[in-house]
């Protein structure tokens, strides 16, 4: 095992992201075409925010009505982005090594680190991809 490796190697290279002026459906859209958890929000390329599946589901009332797009919608369309999205977000380089991601990602609880190289998001690393590298080592 590379103690030294960068988490380069590991992360996902072709991010999907939204837009500040996206909505919220199309967020929801996003997460289950791409069966994804966890979406950055970008201005240009530049990252303002993350938004994952469990901040829609914290605004959904979708398990306690019968017809789940029609309330979506409602609900939907009375939150912005930015007023659903963590804007307290934490971000590496791509030459962080896999190992401090790993660290970040389990000391701070997260299950996804967004890697922006001056200033530009240019992949996102996740609890998944940490444990599909550790499973290669062995």
């Amino acid at each position: 095992m590379n103690r030294r490796a960068p988490v380069s190697e590991i992360m996902s290279k072709s991010v999907v992201a939204l837009k500040r002026g996206d909505n919220l459906e199309r967020a929801e859209m996003l997460f289950n075409k791409h069966r994804i958890k966890h979406i950055p929000v970008v201005s240009s390329d530049v990252i303002i925010g993350m938004l994952s599946y469990s901040d829609l589901l914290k605004i959904s009332f979708a398990e306690t009505t019968k017809d789940e797009h029609d309330v979506n919608t409602v609900v939907y369309n009375s939150f912005t982005i930015e007023q659903v999205m963590s804007k307290r977000i934490v971000t590496i380089n791509s030459n962080t090594t896999i190992k401090e991601a790993a660290t970040i990602l389990a000391e701070r609880e997260f299950h996804a680190l967004p890697i922006v190289d001056n200033g530009i998001l240019v992949g996102m690393v996740t609890t998944t991809d940490l444990l599909n590298y550790y499973i290669k080592q062995y």
